[in-house]
């Protein structure tokens, strides 16, 4: 970034802070610094990246916070590549798209050979997992051998109650509380599969890392997976518990599925390396460089 002739200034929120360029985390949560930065700073470049509930939350409630953040931007930056979709058309052109990259694992993929392990690994939360009276029990399959292990990297407290009580009942439920990086990471090298079955996404980092690992992911058809897996992805389910149970079951029974899953997930990995995320920032970088023209270059998206 130095050598673009760009000084960043990494905060928590804006204070006055002496910067080139501010590269704001989410438009609605951060609309108060955005506006404060361009206030002062008027002529200075502002980068918003855009969450998942940026886009297919805040945009359809509560809006006006998250319009004035795109407004006030001079580049958007989303994480998926259908983002587009719902990005007002006036601020289409602004929007460039960067997935985010993770490193190849330092330890080999051993899925466990006792039983069959899933994980899901993220919030807990109810457009995080399917629909279903029983949704969790719903997707393990009825054999004794096949293990569902839920990983929760962050707890949600109204999702507490419920996880408690379903690995109360269910022995193949695991849930687990706050789990630091390294052993989220453990879970996910042994596990047969991932399952992102969320109603919304806007681009999880958690499938650049399954990628990554090669492990076989199974997932919704929301668009921030579809713009990242792609639309000819063999392992999409619809998000309830009946269609993800059959794909689980197929994750037992189907070894030629999941060859094709892990043939899909190594085709994809080019496009989640680390090296390919900072070349996408330097483009972007070097597009706001002092000598840039600041007029929107054609096609921007």
């Amino acid at each position: 970034m130095r050598q673009l002739g760009h000084r960043v200034t990494v905060t928590a929120d804006y204070a006055d802070e002496p910067a080139d360029t501010m590269v704001a985390i989410h438009a609605w949560r951060s609309a108060e610094a955005i506006a404060r930065f361009k206030t002062r700073h008027p002529k200075r470049w502002l980068i918003l990246q855009l969450s998942g509930t940026d886009i297919y939350e805040h945009l359809t409630k509560d809006a006006r916070p998250t319009l004035r953040s795109m407004e006030l931007a001079d580049r958007l930056v989303a994480l998926n590549s259908l983002a587009w979709r719902v990005v007002p058309e006036r601020f289409r052109k602004k929007l460039r798209v960067i997935f985010q990259s993770a490193p190849k694992p330092a330890a080999p993929r051993r899925p466990s050979e006792r039983s069959i392990d899933v994980c899901v690994i993220g919030y807990l939360r109810d457009v995080k997992i399917p629909k279903g009276r029983h949704r969790q029990r719903g997707c393990c399959p009825p054999r004794p051998e096949f293990a569902s292990f839920t990983s929760a990297a962050l707890t949600i407290p109204n999702g507490q109650p419920a996880a408690t009580t379903e690995m109360a009942e269910n022995p193949r439920y695991l849930w687990r509380e706050e789990v630091p990086r390294a052993a989220v990471q453990k879970v996910l090298l042994r596990s047969h599969a991932m399952v992102l079955s969320s109603l919304s996404e806007g681009g999880a980092n958690v499938i650049s890392e399954a990628v990554m690992a090669g492990v076989p992911i199974l997932a919704s058809r929301a668009d921030g997976n579809v713009g990242l897996l792609g639309t000819d992805y063999p392992g999409y389910c619809a998000c309830d518990t009946q269609a993800l149970a059959r794909l689980l079951q197929r994750i037992e029974t189907d070894r030629s599925f999941v060859d094709q899953l892990r043939r899909a997930s190594a085709r994809l990995a080019p496009l989640f390396s680390p090296e390919r995320e900072v070349a996408a920032w330097e483009r972007l970088l070097a597009e706001l460089s002092p000598n840039a023209d600041r007029r929107l270059p054609r096609g921007g998206a």
